[in-house]
């Protein structure tokens, strides 16, 4: 049953909080055992909070982006693949709305609000490997795609195909998962975000009907269909600070509570080392840093959203400036914090029991699916010539 909660931003927030706590008691063990966190994504289900960015004339609580954004960074805190869950639920959640149809866009807002929907997808525009044969006004899917995030026990997929193998132009739409033919392997083996389901899904002879496939026909080529490519990284950016953040508070309490002082110091407590003390102080800098910016740059997006098909090519690339900064810096700031925090934790804190390592390892196992350093020349290219980033399908 799904919680009502209202419509006030301090309440959902709330709400996160307690699910962080809840999934950080058993947060170091799960990433461990990998596989579907049903339990969890049940109670994300159950929260309230799966349909708070849709509209409210469609049935959900009309919150912005800068909300969906936060409660992603409170639940990375304390596990970050069921942040990355919830943050592309609303990735594909809103594809209807980016590029397709009006009606399109009522429809899977208002049935998704309605039931309860929670989304995963078997998208993948770099690597095509799903060929749809046109059959009247429908397509029979064959293939496979890799990289499907949280299609495991997911209500509704996004898809892409393409009709013939080697075609730039891919079809999108959404399907239920549940479909026949469709089947959702249980084969990720990352080495973090180990509870996303980011394996690979099957299908055989899998009907896609004509209404399920996105009409981009009224909005192709305005700047507002690419709007995907920059929730894409804001989610993640998101992911990454909360991340740390989670890393920076297990560190402290690990070493107010059990970090012993090097032998050769003079030191009682390792608290009272002033080169513990600098580090963390460092760590609590850069994390300010990080947070103020990708907050910022969620501003950025509730005001270009609300844009939507009138967004301008110089507002969606100033908000593209901001979130793409927001990632490099983000992922800069926890790849370091997530790697350094044993320095000051201390030899004991390296065990397989503890567990702290899933912290970078989550960061880097995502990190590497768009690398910073094209973040960093793009911007770079922006401040000195004024041309701003395009987005792909993928960046």
């Amino acid at each position: 049953m799904k919680k009502e909660i209202g419509n006030d931003p301090s309440a959902f927030l709330q709400t996160a909080v307690l699910l962080a706590k809840d999934f950080a008691k058993d947060a170091a063990e799960r990433d461990k055992i990998g596989g579907t966190a049903k339990k969890q994504r049940d109670a994300i289900r159950e929260s309230g909070l799966l349909t708070i960015l849709i509209p409210t004339e469609y049935g959900g609580e009309g919150q912005p982006w800068s909300v969906v954004l936060r409660i992603v960074r409170e639940l990375a805190k304390a596990d970050a693949a069921l942040a990355h869950l919830y943050g592309y639920h609303f990735l594909h959640l809103t594809n209807p709305h980016v590029e397709g149809s009006e009606k399109q866009k009522k429809y899977y807002y208002t049935q998704s609000a309605k039931n309860n929907w929670f989304w995963g997808n078997s998208y993948n525009p770099i690597e095509p490997t799903l060929v749809g044969r046109k059959k009247g006004n429908q397509f029979i899917i064959n293939g496979y795609n890799t990289f499907s995030t949280g299609a495991q026990d997911s209500d509704r997929l996004l898809i892409s195909w393409v009709e013939n193998p080697g075609d730039k132009n891919a079809y999108v739409g959404v399907i239920p998962t549940n479909r026949a033919g469709i089947t959702v392997n249980d084969d990720w083996d990352g080495m973090g975000q180990r509870q996303t389901d980011s394996g690979s899904v099957t299908f055989e002879n899998v009907v896609v009907e004509a209404d399920e496939i996105f009409d981009d026909s009224a909005s192709n080529e305005v700047p507002f269909t690419t709007f995907d490519a920059i929730i894409s990284q804001i989610v993640l950016a998101n992911v990454f600070v909360g991340s740390a953040e989670g890393a920076l508070a297990e560190a402290r309490e690990y070493t107010l509570k059990k970090s012993r002082p090097w032998f050769m110091s003079d030191y009682e407590k390792a608290i009272d080392d002033p080169f513990i003390q600098r580090r963390y102080g460092d760590f609590w800098i850069d994390m300010q840093a990080a947070v103020q910016l990708v907050e910022h740059a969620g501003k950025k997006v509730d005001e270009a959203w609300a844009k939507d098909r009138n967004l301008t090519e110089e507002e969606r690339g100033e908000t593209i400036i901001f979130t793409g900064a927001a990632n490099a810096f983000g992922t800069k700031v926890a790849l370091d914090l997530t790697s350094s925090m044993f320095e000051v934790m201390g030899a004991r804190s390296a065990t397989r029991k503890n567990n702290f390592d899933r912290f970078w390892r989550n960061v880097r196992t995502h990190s590497l699916h768009n690398p910073i350093e094209y973040k960093r020349k793009n911007i770079g290219h922006w401040v000195l010539t004024g041309e701003y980033p395009i987005p792909s399908g993928y960046s």
